[in-house]
């Protein structure tokens, strides 16, 4: 049987292509909830992040969370966000 294929990523803090699996998904959703997508089942427009903080700093800092997302982002959901990712 042939493997299956994992597909790949783009992390939008360090931009460096990862499998699917080893990524979080970041998820503004049709209502504009933005939330922190564990599963890869939520529907609405993604972004994906390593699982490190520096990444999410990295991805805030230059603001390309927003940009691929296509909304402004509160400094609320970036801490919820840090802190899922944290622990």
């Amino acid at each position: 049987m042939a493997e299956k294929k994992i597909p790949q990523r783009m992390c939008t803090g360090c931009g460096e292509m990862k499998d699917k699996n080893a990524l979080l998904r970041v998820v503004l959703t049709p209502v504009g909830e933005i939330l922190l997508d564990k599963k890869g089942k939520v529907s609405g427009r993604g972004a994906y992040v390593c699982k490190s903080a520096e990444c999410l700093k990295k991805a805030i800092k230059t603001k390309r969370l927003e940009r691929n997302l296509k909304t402004s982002i509160s400094q609320e959901v970036y801490d919820r966000l840090a802190e899922e990712i944290n622990g």
